[in-house]
């Protein structure tokens, strides 16, 4: 008869026990609140040491009471934040069961969380996403809401929640984005600062997405409007009205590199621990040569007002390591009138001809060669459901017969649009992919244009496929955070740092091999071929590098004129370089190779290697030599004057030229010009 209460007790002790050892043990005293430790700021530095940036709390914050607030800020910060918070006890069993079944749909946790659980979490928890924690913080919000009133939770949240940068409390963020005082802010500001608690990094209007911020604000007022807070007319002036932001006055160097290493670090160990936790972070930036790349990228674009051209962004990678050594978001970070802060190395662009290795590493792999005649003559693709389209080359002619490697060395369009639809789309998207590129996700949306560049590429991405190129046929991550310690010299790791919207980079940045060196090879023996890109850009264009004719280089420009690329590379140095508008509004005029990128990428790639000797890639022992005949790609006869050039193992040619037919094209040549389109 003792049985079944004694499995009673049992049950009852043996709940409570776990109840105690995984919720409840250590859970933090919500005087905490009042009383916590000391925050300290985290460092990022160069390569060698030097200090680029502090991320930390403002030890100096003004704490402000709540009846100094506007009611526009407490009514904009309750309807996006959490519109029950003077209904609940702590926690919202509708925004629970809202965040519940989010979860099970994606296997992710998401939050659900009120004012107090976000107060909680922010103060006393840690970021890490588990139930464990999230039951922690329900506990800690019940505990909160009886031990304080709700406008004393509502004050110590405006006082502690962070905005952005060293802002934390409202008083701070005000003074930082407006330079005026927290009571003086109206509906348009309110609204804006309520919505950048959800994540500051990403929704700040001096981050890297400032576009995020006003669509946020739109967010915060349509809310407000639905909870009853405003009418209208009031939510349609405070949309129209334009924000006046207070100039940055941060001492900070290399910005747009910081602020990209700063959302990689709250991505990996959250906000909190990014901006009180101490970190010190050695990133892979080499100061001098971000400087230096600076004031090229600024120099160079002055010069370029007159064709339309308003900005430009550079970088520069280790190939053989990935690592960062400069990234130059745009031509002036405090710009911000013209969105200086938008970093373009992160933001897709159409990369024009710049795209043409992948199309051409596919087509190695598949039957051509460097000597494979490719016809350089007008046709039209008419493909069911889409209009009729007919490649144009930039110079807006025809150059008849002319073998791959010219016509990839020399950027002719045509041949590369006919190569593609020979192997299909689908292939170089692979490839692309394979190679880096993170923003060809929907294969439906590209057709033949591909080839020439129409699908958006990020240019960390074409650093990254570029340097496959470079590393002979080995795709390398970015790199840029050498390692990461805690304020008491604990090292914390330095692997998969990237960014949501990124691939995770390789683990260990150990590589993975996409196509073989052979091929790789040829591509970058074409790619630093002067000869074959004489036709298109004449033998002293500024691709030359003196004393270095082993740099790899390759321009690219759109045909709408709005993004004009130049990406280049060594064994040690890789340059990327783009020049357009961050409107997306057309150049007036380029000549790629001659104006706009590729001046920046000269300036720069003979900064770098101006005291290393001129180095070649090493030659895989694979690969056969052969004479050809330069006018059919054959073995040469008697006719033809013949040239060496390069083949993977059984693709050389195996017959001679006819002597006649040679004869009959060098006449034909001498009578027909070159056709215009």
């Amino acid at each position: 008869k003792w049985l079944i209460p004694i499995s009673i007790v049992v049950f009852i002790v043996s709940t409570g026990l776990l109840i105690y050892w995984f919720i409840l043990k250590d859970l933090p005293h919500p005087d905490r609140l009042i009383t916590r430790e000391q925050i300290v700021s985290t460092k990022i530095y160069d390569r060698h040491g030097e200090l680029l940036y502090k991320i930390y709390r403002n030890q100096n914050r003004t704490l402000v009471l709540l009846n100094d607030l506007p009611i526009s800020l407490i009514q904009a910060t309750i309807a996006i934040e959490d519109a029950e918070f003077y209904h609940h006890h702590g926690f919202s069993p509708k925004g629970i069961i809202r965040a519940l079944f989010a979860n099970l749909r994606s296997g992710k946790l998401y939050g659900g969380s009120t004012i107090t659980q976000q107060l909680v979490k922010n103060a006393l928890l840690t970021p890490e996403r588990t139930w464990r924690r999230k039951i922690r913080e329900i506990v800690l919000a019940l505990w909160v809401e009886a031990k304080f009133s709700k406008d004393e939770i509502l004050q110590m949240y405006f006082n502690e929640v962070g905005y952005g940068g060293a802002a934390y409390g409202v008083e701070e963020a005000t003074q930082m984005y407006f330079g005026k005082s927290v009571r003086d802010l109206d509906l348009a500001e309110s609204a804006l600062l309520a919505g950048l608690s959800a994540s500051p990094t990403t929704f700040s209007p001096f981050g890297a997405y400032p576009k995020l911020a006003k669509s946020r604000q739109l967010t915060v007022l349509r809310r407000m409007k639905q909870e009853g807070f405003i009418t209208e007319q009031e939510g349609k002036k405070a949309t129209e009205q334009e924000l006046k932001f207070a100039p940055q006055r941060t001492d900070i160097k290399a910005p747009h590199f910081v602020m990209y290493i700063k959302e990689l670090l709250v991505n990996k160990y959250g906000l909190r621990q990014v901006e009180e936790g101490g970190l010190e972070v050695t990133t892979s930036l080499d100061l001098e040569i971000q400087n230096k790349t600076q004031d090229i990228v600024k120099n160079e674009t002055e010069k370029l007002w007159q064709l339309h051209i308003t900005n430009g962004a550079a970088l520069v990678t280790n190939p053989q390591t990935g690592e960062i050594l400069a990234m130059v978001g745009s031509r002036d970070y405090f710009d911000l009138e013209n969105d200086g802060n938008v970093n373009v190395t992160l933001r897709p662009r159409q990369p024009g001809s710049a795209i043409k290795p992948v199309n051409y590493s596919v087509a190695l792999e598949n039957g051509f060669t460097p000597a494979t005649i490719i016809p350089d003559t007008p046709i039209t693709y008419r493909l069911p459901g889409q209009p009729p389209y007919s490649p144009k080359n930039y110079d807006n002619r025809f150059h008849g017969n002319i073998s791959l490697r010219v016509a990839l060395a020399s950027s002719y369009n045509v041949p590369a649009v006919k190569v593609l639809s020979a192997l299909g789309v689908e292939r170089m998207i692979r490839r692309g992919q394979a190679m880096g590129i993170t923003t060809w996700e929907n294969p439906s949306r590209f057709g033949l244009s591909l080839a020439l560049g129409s699908g958006e590429v990020k240019m960390i991405d074409m650093a990254v496929a570029y340097g496959t190129l470079a590393n002979l046929g080995m795709r390398l991550g970015l790199n840029p955070i050498l390692k990461v310690k805690n304020y008491k010299g604990e090292m914390l790791g330095v692997a998969d740092f990237s960014l949501r919207s990124s691939r995770e980079i390789d683990s260990a940045n150990s590589g993975k091999r996409v196509f073989s060196p052979e091929i790789a090879y040829i591509l970058t023996d074409i790619l630093s071929d002067n000869t074959a890109r004489t036709p298109a850009f004449g033998p002293n264009s500024i691709l030359n590098i003196p004393d270095h004719p082993h740099v790899v280089v390759k321009t690219g420009t759109t045909q709408n004129m709005r993004d004009n690329w130049t990406i280049g590379f060594t064994p040690d140095y890789l340059v990327a370089v783009w020049v357009g508008n961050n409107d997306n509004t057309p150049m007036s005029y380029v000549a790629s190779g001659i104006t706009g990128a590729s001046p920046i990428w000269h300036y720069i790639m003979s900064y770098l290697i101006k005291d290393i000797s001129d180095k070649e890639f090493p030659k895989p022992g694979d690969l056969v030599q052969v004479e050809i005949c330069p006018l059919t790609g054959t073995l040469p006869c008697e006719c033809c004057g013949g040239k060496q050039e390069l083949f993977l193992p059984g693709t050389e040619p195996k017959i001679h030229c006819d002597p006649e037919k040679i004869k009959e094209i060098k006449e034909k040549r001498s009578q027909t010009p070159t056709r215009p389109e």
